[in-house]
């Protein structure tokens, strides 16, 4: 980042793409070197499991008509009928099997990216096995800030939940209730986007300074303010994407029918969704040193390279004493 802090604050969505793009080129064999080992099986992963669970579920789906159709307490049924239920059992096991496989390679891809990230900012030298020995430890702070973040989006969809039951009761779909569902929708995907955008901030917080947890997700509230707006255009851009290559994976690869076909759009959004979610990360990180810039918070570069170094393997979290955190004129 060959920008001074002072300047990286006046960085709007044009420019913050504008940066991504100039870091991701200007440094891509170390970030090659991640995406090769990391994201790439994590991309690979997430294109699976749709193929792999359309797969099991149009089996589902399938055995459940048979069984509609056949008559109940006959030798047929019950055979249908346990078929079913190891099915559905084998459904819900890949996908528990596919979520924890993607969430330690999400964490381990922000880890990696963060750090190279800040070590580019700092001028220190970053190598791909300095990268990978820091990851694992920086892997485990960002776990339990990913479980805070679990807990408030399950309490918000609770509540959110005893909201809509609560207008059905009332309400119902009447032309003011419906008109009250609209304003409610609108409120909780705004809400939503709002948390996400804030744990997003918080797992760079969580790698880059001494808290992380609720402390980080609380700290990371506080960071966004001012750059809100930034924030979350940036963040439905990125996941609109995201959704876009899912949707045409699906149309293309699942619901395709040459296999040569198949196999030419399986390799395009595989590369499409890596690319996308390299891009993805590096913005997130432009985004903290934005808004840390444009609160004033000055990071002394020397005290955060001096803490980014890997002393006999282990990872040395910053400190609130390491990171100067001094206001600075503008």
């Amino acid at each position: 980042m060959d920008r001074e802090q002072e300047e990286i604050q006046f960085l709007g969505f044009f420019g913050i793409l504008k940066e991504a793009g100039n870091i991701t080129t200007s440094y891509r064999k170390i970030f090659g070197q991640i995406t090769l080992s990391i994201i790439l099986p994590l991309s690979f992963i997430f294109l699976a499991q749709i193929q792999i669970s359309e797969f099991l579920f149009g089996e589902i789906i399938h055995n459940e008509y048979v069984l509609d159709h056949t008559q109940m307490g006959s030798q047929r049924y019950s055979k249908v009928s346990d078929m079913l239920s190891s099915e559905w059992t084998a459904f819900w096991l890949f996908k528990i099997a596919y979520f924890i496989f993607f969430l330690i390679l999400s964490l381990l891809s922000t880890s990696a990216i963060v750090y190279t990230i800040a070590c580019i900012y700092t001028a220190k030298e970053i190598t791909y096995t300095k990268v990978i020995k820091v990851v694992p430890k920086v892997w485990k702070r960002l776990m339990v800030t990913f479980i805070w973040n679990f807990i408030i989006v399950f309490a918000y969809n609770i509540v959110t939940l005893l909201v809509f039951i609560l207008w059905a009761v009332t309400l119902g779909p009447s032309v003011i209730g419906i008109v009250v569902v609209i304003i409610l929708l609108l409120i909780y995907l705004s809400g939503f986007v709002y948390i996400s955008i804030i744990w997003h901030l918080a797992s760079v917080i969580s790698v880059l300074e001494d808290v992380y947890g609720i402390q980080a997700m609380v700290k990371s509230k506080g960071l966004i303010k001012g750059n809100t707006g930034v924030c979350a255009v940036i963040f439905l851009i990125l996941n609109l994407c995201l959704l876009g290559i899912q949707v045409g994976f699906e149309v293309s690869v699942v619901g395709g029918d040459s296999v040569w076909g198949r196999l030419w759009y399986a390799y395009l959004w595989f590369m499409l969704l890596s690319v996308l979610l390299l891009f993805g990360l590096v913005i997130q990180t432009i985004i903290y040193f934005i808004c840390k810039s444009y609160h004033h918070e000055n990071i002394d570069k020397s005290s955060l390279a001096d803490h980014l170094e890997v002393y006999r393997g282990d990872y040395v979290p910053l400190t609130s004493k390491d990171v100067q955190l001094e206001h600075f004129e503008v």
